[in-house]
């Protein structure tokens, strides 16, 4: 099978199926500000109430190293096609599961139980997803169009995003008690459809070429997160940095917002998923265009670009949402934000993690270097977000300095410390390989 010919059931298999299973995460984080406050966890205190609810999703996120670790090394062991099924059945399966739990006044205690059982499930299952269908896109890629076809999987989690929020959208304009009681659980008890889609699409593809010829020359390693630890350190401290910096500003503008704008600025319950939605959109297409970009430029400029980005329009976001209070300020904050801002920091990464490891340990070094950065990040932003709010009266300065450091102390340091990898053979370079790369395309174009 040729290159091009790989990559046309590659492509939709990164995009659709990332898409399909970031559909199942992304909901839960939609309806936690909305519903799971008031039926899970009815503490008759709304800010105790939406902290529990963003509690349990941190969970999700604290969980998803655990998953990194353990299909990472699967990955670089076995191959990277059967970590992409089993994440699908794992995250489809508890998701759709979602859909049947009981509401505290149904089943008490065992209502968050039930909950948080599933949500950790969810989490394990996502700790591999991103990284497994970012190295499958890139190892399968020519070497010039890395950073496009490594922005795929990108594009998916927003597509699924896109999904999520649309589909709460579309319940939430029900009445208030029907939305409460029946309307929330119809998105999670659709996912079924995602797992037959997503599940056809993912048997359908081929093991990397970079796989294969690892196997072929006895490369693959039996304990590559001992490897990571002992030679490949740097990279796992760039790529959490720059993971968390982009995490604190995506889940600030796609959770924390929705919260935020319902809670503080009593806006109708529609109005943060679609303006999120619409925003979620535009970024679908930046992703790729950011990416591509990488492949002329080199990443770390565009990574660079979007960190700085972030950092700057983190007041000028809130300006716009509560000088407005409407949809239509909150969804251009959001376009500019999500499009522009997280949209650079976020496409070139597929390509730029891919090409930071080695060959032998790069899918476990990816995965779990990443899932740390996103849980201590992406889990704690919402939480820390509306502490802030509600420690500084209802006002949003508190959480636009928040974004400032984030990017300040978090993304610019591993930015500024990370290598430029636009280029690196991807076939188990060692490291001094690695650090003496020029960045010039003379390796073969599927490895």
């Amino acid at each position: 099978m040729t290159a091009s010919s790989s990559m046309k059931r590659v492509v939709p298999a990164a995009l659709i199926g990332s898409a399909l299973e970031w559909y199942d995460f992304y909901l839960y984080a939609a309806v936690s500000a909305l519903v799971f406050n008031k039926i899970i966890f009815p503490t008759g205190n709304a800010f105790v109430s939406t902290l529990a609810a963003f509690a349990t999703l941190a969970l999700g996120y604290f969980i998803r190293p655990l998953g990194g670790a353990l299909f990472g090394i699967m990955g670089d062991r076995l191959g990277r096609k059967r970590v992409l099924v089993i994440t699908l059945l794992m995250m489809g399966g508890a998701t759709v599961l979602m859909a049947a739990v009981p509401s505290y006044a149904q089943a008490g205690i065992w209502s968050p139980i039930s909950l948080l059982v599933l949500r950790i499930v969810q989490g394990i299952g996502a700790g591999a997803e991103f990284g497994s269908s970012a190295v499958l896109s890139v190892e399968h890629a020519a070497p010039r169009r890395r950073g496009l076809h490594g922005a795929w999987p990108a594009s998916g989690v927003y597509l699924g995003l896109l999904l999520a929020s649309g589909a709460v959208s579309l319940v939430a304009t029900l009445p208030p008690n029907d939305f409460l009681t029946w309307g929330w659980r119809l998105p999670f008890a659709a996912s079924i459809l995602a797992i037959v889609v997503a599940m056809v699409i993912r048997l359908r593809l081929h093991e990397t070429p970079t796989f294969q010829k690892m196997n072929e020359t006895r490369q693959v390693t039996r304990t590559p997160l001992r490897e990571v630890f002992k030679h490949e350190r740097k990279s796992m401290f760039v790529l959490i940095g720059t993971q968390s910096a982009q995490s604190v500003m995506a889940y600030l503008f796609l959770t924390f917002i929705t919260a935020y704008v319902t809670g503080t600025l009593h806006l109708d319950n529609s109005v943060g998923p679609l303006a999120v939605t619409i925003a979620a959109l535009a970024t679908i297409v930046t992703l790729p265009l950011f990416g591509a970009l990488s492949d002329k430029i080199g990443r770390r400029p565009v990574l660079l670009f979007g960190t700085v980005f972030c950092g700057l329009f983190a007041f000028p976001f809130f300006w716009i949402v509560d000088g407005t209070q409407s949809r239509a300020g909150l969804t251009i904050a959001l376009l500019i934000g999500l499009g522009i801002g997280v949209g650079a920091m976020f496409g070139p990464q597929g390509a730029y993690f891919v090409e930071l490891f080695s060959a032998p340990v790069r899918l476990t070094g990816m995965t779990f270097s990443r899932e740390i950065g996103g849980a201590v990040a992406g889990g704690l932003t919402p939480i820390i977000a509306i502490s802030l709010v509600e420690v500084t009266g209802g006002k949003s300065w508190a959480v636009a300095l928040f974004a400032v450091l984030a990017c300040a102390l978090l993304g610019l340091p591993a930015m500024l410390l990370g290598p430029e990898t636009r280029g690196r053979c991807l076939l188990a370079p060692t490291q001094q390989e690695l650090e003496a790369s020029t960045g010039t395309f003379t390796e073969d174009a599927r490895v």
